[in-house]
């Protein structure tokens, strides 16, 4: 067994044990504790934080893009990539102090196909149930890592469902992607009753609780399984919120959840649900909003100070939505989204 080193985390003066041979992020994710994260692959900078006191983190390969070589040299370290060696003091240069104690600790998983069925020409509605353990808690809007079948490679997917389940099943929205390692899996090979291997929960694309700030939701693509979780949750739980959902999507076949989606407009007190269409068929027979989903929220939106900002989608139309949400008002540390990088498929 590799020798274990206690990490202390600042300003918030948590400790933790971290073996050798584990990177610090997941050593953390072990013992509960909801560090800001992305990737987990060294590529997209969410858990960079600066090393106090203690030699330098050993680190896995990772990006540049996401730690400069000026920057390592500095002092600045990626906690996803990083090993500790001795006892070491790191500076959290992000965190949520409503999170980061509230975490719940990562468990592996084994789970079995219930459905795989198509929920747009190019989305799926992947059902599993948890054969061992039988439950995992999770918060809404987590997600969990999958194992690609004889390789070393884990591809992120946010659960659509809440956790209040008492059967084991969680529910997936998963893009198909041409030449994606699992979308290509999920397409061709997976069948009802296959056993996938499942790791989390992952993630900080949760609901904060206040009660004086409204809800602005923006998603595209798979995006939806994490907003829709979310609203899931809210409905469950009586919050009455003031929350409006943009959607973005090409075409009408490019929508899903529709129904449950209007019926939460009447069952959702302060709900709104404005889709909009970027390139409309010519047998779409569509009388909604067209254009880019962030162009369409800043045509319906002029101050959003009191909002909360929640986007999931593809890469760009997060970049575009959290500038579009900033400059109507949001703060940007109220701006709560997963961005994972891309393989050839995305996570979300």
């Amino acid at each position: 067994m590799a020798d274990k080193h206690v990490v202390r985390f600042e300003p918030v003066g948590i400790e933790i044990e971290v073996d050798e041979d584990q990177t610090i992020l997941r050593a953390a994710f072990e013992q509960g504790v909801m560090l800001m994260h992305g990737c987990k692959e060294g590529q997209c900078a969410s858990c960079k934080s600066f090393v106090l006191d203690g030699e330098d983190p050993e680190l896995d390969k990772y990006s540049t893009f996401a730690l400069p070589d000026y920057e390592r040299e500095e002092g600045f370290t990626l906690l996803c990539r990083a090993h500790a060696y001795e006892d070491t003091t790191i500076e959290l240069l992000h965190y949520d102090e409503d999170l980061i104690r509230s975490g719940l600790p990562i468990e592996e998983a084994v789970a079995e196909v219930v459905s795989n069925e198509p929920v747009t020409h190019d989305m799926r509605h992947l059902v599993l149930r948890l054969v061992e353990p039988k439950e995992i808690k999770f918060f809404p809007g987590q997600y969990l890592d999958f194992k690609i079948p004889d390789t070393e490679e884990t591809r992120s997917f946010s659960m659509a469902n809440t956790s209040s389940r008492e059967d084991g099943t969680l529910e997936f929205v998963i893009k198909i992607y041409p030449d994606g390692l699992f979308s290509h899996f999920l397409d061709t090979k997976v069948k009802e009753g296959d056993r996938l291997d499942v790791t989390g929960p992952y993630g900080v694309f949760t609901l904060r609780e206040s009660h004086e700030t409204d809800l602005m939701f923006v998603g595209g693509g798979a995006g939806m399984a994490p907003i829709l979780c979310l609203l899931r949750s809210m409905s469950e739980r009586g919050i009455e919120r003031k929350a409006t959902l943009y959607y973005g999507a090409r075409q009408r076949r490019d929508l899903c959840f529709e129904k449950e989606l209007r019926e939460l407009e009447n069952t959702l007190p302060g709900f709104r649900y404005i889709p909009a269409l970027s390139e409309p068929g010519d047998d779409d027979d569509w009388d909604g909003e067209v254009g880019l989903i962030t162009d369409v929220m800043e045509q319906h939106e002029s101050d959003l100070k009191r909002s909360h900002g929640y986007v999931c989608g593809p890469p760009p139309m997060v970049d575009a939505a959290i500038a579009a949400l900033t400059r109507l008002g949001v703060d940007e540390a109220r701006i709560y989204y997963d961005k994972f990088t891309t393989t050839g498929e995305s996570g979300d």
